[in-house]
C-alpha cells in the first residue's frame, strides 16, 4: 500500500476521533441535564438557549455517515448516536437516561457490537 492509500485512512480515523471526542463532551452535558443532544427541544424552557455543539454534532453525525458510505465502511459510533437521535416519543427514556447508557455502552467498548439483551433504552 503506498502513502497515497494510507492517507485518507488515517484522515478517516482523525476524523472519528474528533467525532468521539466532541459526541463524550456533549453526554456528559446531557447527563448534567442539558436537554438538545439527541433532537432539538420542542420548547425551551425559561433561561433555557439553543445547544448549538449538540446541532453542530448531529449536522456531523449525518456528514460522517456519508462519508464512510463512500469509502464503503460504516463508524460504528456515529451510526448508534444517529439511531438515538430519531427516538421520540412518551414511551423512550429521556436524554439524560439515553446519554447515560450510551455513555456507559462507550466506555465499556460495546458500540457497535452486537448485544445479546436489549438495550437499556
Amino acid at each position: 500500500m503506498d502513502e497515497e492509500q494510507k492517507h485518507p485512512l488515517s484522515q478517516m480515523e482523525a476524523l472519528a476521533e474528533i467525532f468521539r471526542a466532541q459526541l463524550v463532551g456533549c453526554l456528559e452535558e446531557a447527563l448534567q441535564g442539558r436537554r438538545g443532544l439527541f433532537s432539538a427541544p420542542v420548547q425551551l424552557e425559561e433561561g433555557e438557549t439553543e445547544w448549538v455543539a449538540a446541532e453542530r454534532l448531529r449536522e456531523l453525525a449525518g456528514a460522517l455517515q456519508g462519508v464512510f458510505a463512500q469509502n464503503e465502511d460504516r463508524f460504528a459510533l456515529c451510526d448508534e448516536f444517529l439511531d438515538l437521535c430519531t427516538m421520540h416519543g412518551e414511551y423512550h427514556p429521556g436524554e439524560r437516561k439515553l446519554a447515560r447508557a450510551f455513555l456507559d455502552r462507550i466506555e465499556r467498548g460495546e458500540v457497535g457490537t452486537p448485544t445479546e439483551e436489549p438495550r437499556p433504552w
